[in-house]
């Protein structure tokens, strides 16, 4: 069988980084990027599904991230537990996860076992339904509503998130629901739904396999043929519509929660993980909150000493952008102090705009995560699945060094003040709860 070969080439000498690959494409659909690297006896193989929370019908959240944990309870020729012990016994590390976008499993194992790792991301991607029965959905479901109480209605701070989503989005968007889904609906899901679920997104046409590391390239592509090329194509999905998020008004929401001091979560409406503005949008969070030089830092945490901490962040989502600033009040300070000192930095881009020196040191800041993330094998692995996935296009791993690099004063400057516009925005102030009120939870959150 011969593959259609795209390679990623350079056109220029003055790239700062590239990581030579290749991409091949299965007669099922599955699309394979290959990336080698002999200087250390590892290979990453990472699997990555172009479904996540946001292709969940409402009523049914929770499936991807359920599927995070049903498919490490064994496959038809794989026993329950098994995958762990393989894995870990030939020396490798493994784990998934789930997001809105993207569901991803990956491990990370010598070289010479490459083999193991192939097969059995091939067993659960072609042989899973067998294995599948109502005891393992009942023990899943449990377990991952253990998670929720423990990771979300449980924690301090741990609905705010989720409570963020529901007031920034209209009811049935896409990314209005947590990855972990809610009670209600976890509680309602059969095993018919599960089937049908994977039946629907599971297959070879919906997922990228990235192999990276050790290995000779033709030798590395017969053994994915072999393990992969059999499973069939699968359905062709129906992607949900995805709507831009409504501006005009920002939302203020009051969360109490088992907290001893406030803490403010805001979220402004940007630049998607698609979209040409998205390095920009992910300096100007750098601008406000990155490190202990930034603006955020400097006047809440130094100056005005109202905050504990602060950091800014933006999420590479798929189909909207979101750009986040979470502040913790020190003791004493009330909430309204808090977000008003934060309001204040903010504004303040508008008469102090971003200058050259914080545009160069935020350029530093995200280039050097870059060089972090891609040093070891798994992570360029995630990295080329998730460009590939989420913008169809892998060789965006090796042009965003360059592209972070580019951005200048002047777009950040004018993209600030798009985004940073009071009406792009929700805020939710997580308070200290009076003694013995009872919890807040969303409406969809209520046992």
């Amino acid at each position: 069988m011969r593959w259609p070969v795209h390679s990623a080439t350079v056109t220029t000498p003055t790239r700062a980084i590239r990581f030579p690959f290749e991409t091949r494409e299965l007669d099922n659909g599955l699309r394979v990027i290959l990336q080698p690297d002999r200087s250390s006896p590892v290979v990453a193989v990472h699997v990555m599904y172009h479904v996540g929370s946001k292709n969940e019908r409402p009523g049914g959240t929770g499936f991807a991230h359920l599927f995070e944990h049903l498919l490490f309870q064994g496959s038809e020729h794989v026993a329950e537990a098994e995958h762990f012990r393989l894995i870990q016994e030939a020396g490798g590390t493994l784990n998934g996860s789930t997001w809105f976008d993207r569901t991803n499993y990956f491990e990370t194992v010598p070289s010479h076992r490459l083999d193991l790792a192939l097969w059995l991301e091939a067993d659960r991607m072609g042989w899973f339904l067998p294995s599948i029965t109502q005891a393992k959905l009942d023990n899943q479901r449990d377990v991952v509503k253990n998670e929720r109480r423990q990771s979300y209605e449980n924690r301090p701070y741990g609905l705010a998130t989720e409570t963020v989503l529901h007031h920034a989005f209209p009811t049935g968007h896409s990314y209005r629901h947590p990855t972990i889904g809610y009670m209600e609906d976890l509680d309602r899901a059969t095993l018919e739904d599960v089937r049908r679920f994977f039946r629907t997104w599971y297959s070879p046409g919906n997922a990228v396999l990235v192999v990276c590391g050790d290995f000779e390239t033709e030798d590395a592509m017969r053994r994915v043929d072999r393990f992969f090329g059999e499973i069939p194509w699968g359905e062709s999905p129906e992607r949900p519509a995805v709507d831009p998020p409504a501006t005009g008004s920002s939302r203020l929401v009051r969360l109490e929660d088992s907290v001893s001091v406030p803490r403010i979560y805001m979220m402004y409406h940007a630049p998607s993980f698609r979209s040409a503005e998205y390095e920009a949008s992910s300096l100007i969070a750098s601008v406000l909150a990155g490190g202990r030089s930034s603006r955020l830092y400097q006047e809440l945490v130094y100056e005005q000493r109202i905050a504990a901490d602060v950091h800014a962040f933006v999420w590479p989502l798929e189909d909207v952008g979101m750009l986040w600033v979470v502040a913790t009040a020190r003791p004493g300070v009330n909430a309204e102090s808090l977000r008003s000192g934060v309001d204040e930095t903010i504004t303040r881009l508008a008469d102090q705009p971003v200058g050259d020196d914080e545009v160069s040191g935020a350029r530093r800041r995200a280039r050097r995560q870059l060089l972090l993330q891609f040093e070891s094998v798994g992570g360029r692995a995630r990295a080329l699945a998730h460009a590939a996935v989420l913008r169809g296009d892998p060789e965006y791993v090796n042009a965003s060094f360059d592209r972070y690099g580019a951005v200048q004063a002047t777009e950040l400057r004018e993209l600030a003040s798009r985004v940073l516009a009071g009406e792009h925005r929700t805020v939710v102030e997580v308070v200290p709860r009076e003694p013995g009120a009872s919890p807040d939870l969303l409406p969809e959150a209520r046992p």
